[in-house]
C-alpha cells in the first residue's frame, strides 16, 4: 500500500480560558504512513476506532511547569487520552493482530506502540454486544471513576447524595448506582434534554443549575450526606453548610476553575463543625484494587440494559477541536467520543 495521510491533533498553544478550535488545538496533517510497510521495532501498529474527550483534558493545557495531578501536554505534540484501538500488526507475541485495545493513545488514525507501552494497554474481549464507544465511557475511565469512587464512599442505604453536573458519563453512573442502593439522589445539569435524562434514570430531586436557587433547593433537602463534586468553588460553597454530621464529599473535578480563576471557599468551617470527610480521587489511584471486578461486573450490566448512557459523538478529528470546547462549555450531552470507525 502507498503512504496514507495520518491526520493528528496538536496541542499549538496554551489557552488563557476556553481552548480555541484552530488555534489552541490544531489538525496537522502533515504525517503519512503505509500501514503495510511501517517498521514496528518490536511493538504494534494500531488503527484508532474511538477516542474520549473528558473535562480533564483542559487541565493538561497549560504550561509545563505548572504542577498538577497529570503532566501538561507537551507543546506542538499530538494530544492524547483514553482511545480504543484495533491490532492491525503485531511484533509483540503477546498482543494479536484483530484484537481490540484499551488505554492512552493519540488523537490520530494510527499508531505504532512500543513493547514497553503496549504493557500499559488492555486486552478488551470481544463479542459482549457493548459498543466500542463504551468501553471509553460507561465501561472506561468514566464509569471506573464512578465506580471506584462508590467504593470510596461507602454509602449506605437512606442517605442523600448530590451529584453536581449529574447528566455527564461520570455523573449518571452515580445516579445509578446510588439509586440501586436506596438513596435519595438530589441531581443538577444546565439543560433541560440533561434533566430528563436523570428523571428517567430515577434521580428523586433534579434541577437547573443554571437557573434554580441552589442554597433554597439544598435547604429543603438537607442534610446532605454525599456530595459527589465535579465543579467546587461556588456550588461547594453552598453545599457545605448542608451536610450532615460525619458528610463525605468526593472531589472529582473542579470545572468551575478550568477555563478562569477558581472561585472561593468560605465556609470552610463546616468542616470543624460537621465534621465532614472531603477526599480528593483520582480515578488511577483504584485501578490495582477495583479494575478487575470494574470490569467483570459493568460491561454485563450495559449489554443487558441494566446501566444507561447516553453520547454526543463527532466522526472525524477535524471536529475532535469543537467537541473538546463543547464539553467546556457544556454543550455535549453524556459521553463526548470521537468515533472513527464502527468495528
Amino acid at each position: 500500500m502507498a503512504p496514507i495521510q495520518n491526520p493528528r491533533i496538536i496541542f499549538n498553544s496554551i489557552p488563557e480560558g476556553y481552548p480555541i478550535p484552530g488555534e489552541t488545538l490544531v489538525v496537522d496533517t502533515s504525517e503519512s504512513i503505509d500501514p503495510d510497510t511501517a517498521p514496528l521495532g518490536g511493538g504494534a501498529l494500531l488503527k484508532i476506532i474511538c477516542i474520549s474527550v473528558d473535562p480533564y483534558l483542559r487541565g493538561r493545557m497549560r504550561e509545563p511547569h505548572i504542577p498538577s495531578y497529570f503532566p501538561a501536554f507537551p507543546l506542538h505534540k499530538p494530544i492524547h487520552n483514553f482511545a480504543v484501538a484495533r491490532v492491525l500488526r503485531s511484533e509483540n507475541p503477546d498482543v494479536k493482530v484483530g484484537q481490540h485495545l484499551y488505554g492512552w493513545l493519540d488523537f490520530t488514525h494510527y499508531q505504532i506502540v512500543d513493547a514497553e507501552g503496549l504493557k500499559k494497554l488492555r486486552v478488551l474481549p470481544e463479542g459482549t454486544g457493548v459498543p466500542w464507544s463504551a468501553y471509553v465511557g460507561a465501561a472506561g475511565m468514566p464509569g471506573q471513576t464512578a465506580y471506584y469512587g462508590w467504593k470510596v464512599l461507602e454509602p449506605k442505604k437512606g442517605e442523600t447524595i448530590y451529584i453536581s453536573t449529574a447528566a455527564g458519563p461520570v455523573g449518571s453512573a452515580v445516579v445509578q448506582l446510588a439509586k440501586a442502593a436506596g438513596l435519595k439522589v438530589i441531581a443538577s445539569a444546565g439543560q433541560e434534554g440533561k434533566l430528563q435524562f436523570l428523571r428517567e434514570l430515577g434521580a428523586d430531586v433534579v434541577f437547573n443549575y443554571k437557573t434554580a436557587n441552589l442554597e433554597e433547593i439544598l435547604k429543603e433537602h438537607a442534610p446532605i450526606d454525599i456530595y459527589w463534586d465535579h465543579v467546587g468553588g461556588k456550588t461547594l460553597d453552598a453545599v457545605l453548610p448542608r451536610m450532615n454530621l460525619h458528610g463525605r464529599i468526593l472531589i472529582v473535578g473542579h470545572v468551575s476553575s478550568y477555563n478562569s480563576k477558581p472561585d472561593p471557599v468560605y465556609n470552610l468551617d463546616q468542616f470543624l463543625a460537621l465534621r465532614i470527610r472531603m477526599y480528593g480521587f483520582l480515578v488511577t489511584d483504584h485501578e490495582e484494587q477495583y479494575g478487575k471486578e470494574f470490569y467483570d461486573v459493568v460491561p454485563g450490566k450495559i449489554a443487558r440494559g441494566e446501566l444507561k448512557y447516553t453520547e454526543t459523538v463527532v466522526h472525524s478529528l477535524e471536529e475532535a477541536p469543537q467537541l473538546i470546547l463543547d464539553v467546556q462549555q457544556g454543550n455535549n450531552a453524556g459521553k463526548a467520543v470521537v468515533v472513527l470507525e464502527d468495528n
